[in-house]
This record gives C-alpha cells, sequence and structure tokens, in this order.
C-alpha cells in the first residue's frame, strides 16, 4: 500500500495517474472540501480497476491522528501536500501545513515502520545565493529578507525530514523549479496560462528553474523503487527567463506577447496598488511583494547531480510549454 498526500495537485494527481497504471494500490489522504474529481480526470474514463486501486481517507496532513490512521498497513509515502501562498499574513498558516504537516508525516512514518518517504520540496528552499551563481544541492540555507514567507515553511519542512532520517527513516528529497503541466489553472504554478489567456501585458527580466511534472513525478518514482535515502535532489530541466516562458506560452495559446517591460519602479507600483485594491475590495492581490520581488529576480540552478547520478534526462520546457497549452486549449473548449 502506498499513501499519497497532496493527491488532488498538480503533482500529486499526475504521480497517481503513473501509480495506478503500474497497478499499484494507493491510499490518498486529503480533506473534505478537496476537489476528487481531478484524480478521475486524470485515469482512463473507462477503467474501472483503476478507480478500485484508490482508496480515500479523509483529513488532513495537520491532523496527527488522521495521518497515523491513513498510515495503517503503508508500506511507501509520497508526501507532495503543501500550501503554496505569497499573499501577505500567511506565515503562520504556511508553516502550519508546511512545516507541522511535514513534522506529523515524518512521526507517523516512524512510528508506522514504512520503508520510504520521499518530500516534495521546492528549489526555494534552497535559499538565495547571489544572482548569476548556480544553486544546488550542497547550498546552505541563509537567513535573508528575500526569501519568502512560503520559502522559509519550505525549509522548516526539509529540516523535519533530515530530522527522520537522522532517527532511521529511510526518504529522500526532491527540489523541483517552477512546475509546467496541467493543473488547476486557477490554484497552482498553471495559473500562468490563465493570466497569458486573459491578456498580459507585462514582462519582467526574472530568470528561475523550470521543469516538467512528468519529470518531477519521474524522479519521484526512481527514487522510491531504489529506496534512496538521506539525499536530496534538484529538478530543473532549463533555467528560463519569465519573458521566455511568456512568450512561449503566449504563441502556444494564440495570444498576443507580453510587450511592456516592468522594471523595479514599475512593479513596486503593481504590488502596491493591488495590496490597496486588496483592502478596499476585500479580494486577494494577484500581485504581491513577495511575487514582484521573485519575478525580477534572477536566479540559476543545476540539476547535474540526478543527471550524473542516474542518467536523468528532462524533458525541454519549449516542450512542455507547447504541450500544456494544448491542453489548455481543449480544456477551455470542452468547457464551453
Amino acid at each position: 500500500m502506498i499513501l499519497v498526500t497532496g493527491a488532488t495537485g498538480l503533482v500529486g494527481s499526475r504521480l497517481v495517474k503513473e501509480l495506478v497504471q503500474r497497478g499499484e494500490k494507493i491510499r490518498i489522504l486529503a480533506r473534505k472540501s478537496s476537489d476528487r474529481s481531478r484524480i478521475y480526470r486524470v485515469l482512463d474514463r473507462n477503467d474501472g480497476q483503476q478507480r478500485s486501486l484508490i482508496e480515500w481517507v479523509e483529513g488532513d496532513v495537520t491532523d496527527v491522528y488522521a495521518v497515523k490512521d491513513a498510515l495503517q498497513g503503508v508500506d511507501r509515502v509520497f508526501h507532495c501536500a503543501g500550501l503554496v501562498n505569497f499573499q501577505p499574513g500567511m506565515a503562520g498558516r504556511l508553516m502550519e501545513v508546511n512545516a507541522d504537516g511535514t513534522a506529523n508525516v515524518v512521526n507517523m512514518a516512524l512510528e508506522s515502520g514504512v520503508s520510504h518517504l520521499v518530500h516534495v520540496s521546492s528549489i526555494a528552499a534552497l535559499g538565495r545565493n547571489a544572482d548569476g551563481e548556480h544553486i544546488d544541492e550542497s547550498a546552505t540555507w541563509k537567513t535573508s529578507k528575500r526569501n519568502s514567507a512560503y520559502a522559509v515553511s519550505k525549509y522548516s519542512a526539509e529540516r523535519e525530514v533530515w530530522r527522520g532520517v537522522a532517527e532511521g527513516l529511510n526518504a529522500a528529497i526532491v527540489n523541483p523549479g517552477v512546475i509546467i503541466g496541467p493543473g488547476n489553472w486557477k490554484t497552482d504554478s498553471s495559473m500562468i496560462y490563465g493570466q497569458v489567456w486573459r491578456g498580459l501585458r507585462f514582462y519582467t527580466r526574472g530568470i528561475t528553474g523550470f521543469v516538467d511534472v512528468a519529470d518531477v513525478v519521474k524522479a519521484m518514482l526512481l527514487l522510491s523503487e531504489k529506496r534512496i535515502s538521506a539525499e536530496r535532489y534538484v529538478l530543473v530541466s532549463e533555467n528560463k527567463s519569465f519573458r521566455e516562458v511568456f512568450d512561449g506560452i503566449s504563441d502556444a495559446l494564440g495570444k498576443k506577447r507580453p510587450v511592456v517591460y516592468a522594471g523595479t519602479f514599475l512593479t513596486g507600483l503593481a504590488w502596491r496598488a493591488e495590496r490597496i485594491k486588496g483592502l478596499l475590495t476585500g479580494r486577494k492581490p494577484v500581485i504581491t511583494r513577495e511575487t514582484a520581488q521573485s519575478a525580477a529576480s534572477q536566479y540559476y540552478y543545476s540539476s547535474n547531480k540526478i543527471r550524473k547520478d542516474f542518467g536523468f534526462e528532462f524533458i525541454p520546457i519549449k516542450t512542455s510549454v507547447e504541450e500544456t497549452g494544448k491542453i489548455f486549449v481543449k480544456e477551455l473548449r470542452r468547457e464551453k
């Protein structure tokens, strides 16, 4: 039996698809409010056997008793659950879900005697080097104002996993970059497709690492099958500018490319205006100080470790962007 947390998210749903196609029996820990239809959309619609391989358990990683119940009889764990949020005032909730939730999973995994755990972290947990320096698994976390509350929570979650390893848990960590794939166009990294579809005029000179969701899942399965422990792997296919990726998405969706450069001054005005509008309307700001700073920063990442250790080959980001665009357009037509 395999336990998957965060199964209704971008990575988790793709992982479930791969596991059931292999005939694995899966238990999913999900909140009552989770959209379970997303899981069934990624499965073969006429394959009742695939659905029969999935067992649902209602609960949340912040509830240690729910986690304990979900782990009964489980051999392997894929911990994909996590909160991604860059809104002001969310630091406490981010720590609760990402750090405390991971501590619950680690503690109960140790107690239940699972054979292996794969934890989905983020390149954000690696910290920030000076612009232009490549960041890899050897990076040392440095306290900095440039670290978002989300980054701090993911770093704290990793510390819980390393603690578990020190206490005898076989566990590995993956640090994916910005994930490209057909997810929820309103809530996860797939939102950038929705933004381009509605008309994105501005671009920045920021650079970061990108990776296809299929590669993230492939790496997780590889580490789990080989029972790799006490290791973490950066998962980045290529370092790309936001402008290049936005241009590619625009082309894939048949939309105009963004043409207005948004420098530090303009992005500063934008997040401040969004914050004021949010206070007046009660709506969450589309742009925050953290997202504005991230969009303007240039960070480079290296995945040489997983390439060298396993001969791992990544899907080119151009291909990822184009294929995800096709799925996005197809789903929009289906909704109509």
